[in-house]
This record gives C-alpha cells, structure tokens and sequence, in this order.
C-alpha cells in the first residue's frame, strides 16, 4: 500500500489535489489513486472528493519524520537514544520491538508508526489504531535487574506520558492506576509493558505506548470506556513530531531514573496525580469484585486498598480499577 501513503503524503498540507495531478505525480491511473483513497478512507482517514475540484483531508495531518522526531529529542537524552525507526504500517508496534530484541539493538531505541492493524491493550484488548493522527509507540530498555525488581514500571511510565501532555500546557491531568492517564476523568494513553529476563537479571522491556490525538466520531464509536484526544483540548496547531520527541524525551529520562532508584523515586509525582486517591474503587479481579477505598499506592507502586480500616496492597497484574459511581 505505498502507493496510499504517497498520496496521503501530497493529501496531508488539507489542500485539493485533482486526480488527475494524483495521478500524474505518482505514476497512477485514476483508477488507482480512487483505490488508494478508498484504502485511507478504510484506515480511519476523513477523505472527501468534489468535483472539478479533486481530493481533501478535512484537516491537515503532519505526518511522522524521523529525522525531525531524532532532532527535536533534548539534548540531555540523546546519549540515551538508541536510534528511532519510523513506520507507514505495522501490525504492533511492541511486536515489532519484540522481534528486534534479538538483533540485539540497544535501550532506547524507539519505533513509532502512523498505524497499527493489531495494537493491543492491557488484559488482551484491542487497542484502536486508526491512521494519521494519534501516536503509537514502543520503546526498548534493557535492565541489569529481574523482572521482578520492576515492579511499578508501568506507573513510571505514565509519569513520563503526564509530563510530556502537561508540557503541551494542558491542565486536568492525572492517573488510574495501574497506568492509564486521563484528562478531565476520560482516557487519553494507554500502556502495554512486555518484560522478558532471567530471575536475577538482566531484563528487557518493551513499553508501548498509545496516545490518542486525533478520533474520529466512528473511532470513539468503538470504544467501551469514555475517551477523548489532545486536539479536542488545545488552542493551538498540535505539532506531532515535536510531541513524539518530547515523549521519547520523557520516556528516557524516566527509565534512566527508574533504573538508578526504583518505583519509590516517582511514588510522591504518581500520588499528586492520582484522580482516584481516598475514593471508594472496585478492583476486578479474575476471582471476583473488591471494594474498598483507595489509599494510595505503596513503595513498589501495589494499590493500597482499605477494607473495614485494614489496608492490602494488591499488585496489577491482570487486575483493573473502577471508580464506585
């Protein structure tokens, strides 16, 4: 499907562009600049044809660049940075990591893509990745411990998803725990962690991350949980590539602390954020519902959860929190 993206590419400044111009420019028949089109409009793009006049996206998009995103990563951080490999389509993100772990690439290499035809989240669920807009992303580390000296990982990297959306100037911030953040109470980036590793180490951990930008009426439609996207809350241009650099940025310096002090360097920043802190939550489990009031998370970044004034702290796992409406 190159051809597609050869088209989106001339189609992303939101201007017309006649078929036959399509066509001219990219070797095509106007048969198969219709095709290519109907295969956006298939991936979630708005796409919509006049005539006389051509093709147009109903807003412009900024397509990802990896010299741009490499550029724009703070200098502190680049030491750090591996490399960053940038994608038209791949089925996930994290998969492809995956694979490339045993090329034996360093910690923080970072693979973005404009799409995703199998993104996943937490527990198995699908992970909505329409293309042209929204970031998905997966970053490699690799830690001298055991995986199970990474306990609060996933937390940690939320923090880096709240610094890089707060920086955008955005308020009404926080977390549910384990990982997701939200803005003004509705989910706005998920967390997939993948760690692999020998008991007393070393591990590697594949972190994706999915931000959504940019949802069109049909991509919320498929959603189960209040959502909402970044360009719903901002004044101004959202600068992508900027953003994605800032992300890595943040991403890096997190795992590079985590490293160094564990999940209790970030417990005080994950507690100012939590939106559910001395709430009452249910917590679903495998074995069933519990209730109780959430007290915070512990040292190792477990939910501590009061039940008849005895608190038990309870690692995420495949365990999820509700708030109690």
């Amino acid at each position: 499907m190159h051809k597609a993206a050869d088209i989106l590419a001339i189609l992303a400044d939101g201007t017309f562009h006649s078929g036959q111009d399509l066509a001219q420019q990219l070797a095509l028949s106007r048969s198969g600049v219709w095709k290519s089109v109907q295969y956006l409009q298939s991936c979630g793009l708005d796409v919509f044809a006049v005539r006389g006049k051509g093709y147009r996206l109903t807003r412009p998009v900024e397509l990802l660049n990896q010299t741009l995103i490499q550029q724009a990563v703070s200098p502190l951080m680049q030491a750090h940075l591996e490399g960053v490999e940038v994608h038209w389509r791949v089925d996930s993100t994290n998969r492809y990591l995956l694979e490339r772990v045993l090329t034996n690439v360093g910690s923080g290499y970072t693979c973005v893509a404009e799409m995703q035809t199998l993104g996943r989240g937490r527990r198995g669920r699908q992970w909505i990745s329409p293309l042209g807009g929204n970031i998905y992303l997966s970053q490699l580390w690799r830690f001298s411990t055991g995986p199970a000296q990474l306990s609060g990982l996933s937390l940690a990297t939320a923090i880096a998803i709240v610094r890089a959306i707060s920086a955008l100037g955005l308020g009404n911030v926080g977390v549910k725990w384990p990982n997701d953040v939200l803005i003004n109470h509705k989910k706005i980036a998920g967390i997939l962690l993948e760690i692999n590793g020998e008991s007393a180490g070393p591990s590697n951990v594949v972190a994706g991350v999915g931000i959504n930008v940019r949802l069109s009426t049909e991509a919320l439609a498929q959603i189960d949980q209040p959502c909402t996207d970044l360009e719903s809350h901002l004044q101004q241009p959202f600068r992508r590539n900027q953003f994605v650099a800032l992300l890595i940025t943040e991403l890096l310096s997190v795992y590079q602390q985590f490293s160094l002090h564990g999940f209790d360097y970030f417990r005080e920043e994950w507690c100012k954020f939590d939106l559910y802190k001395d709430q009452q939550v249910n917590l679903i489990a495998g074995t069933g519902n519990i209730t109780g009031i959430n007290r915070g998370v512990d040292h190792q970044g477990a939910l501590r959860l009061e039940q008849n004034g005895q608190v038990t702290s309870y690692q995420s796992g495949e365990i999820s929190m509700r708030a109690v409406r």
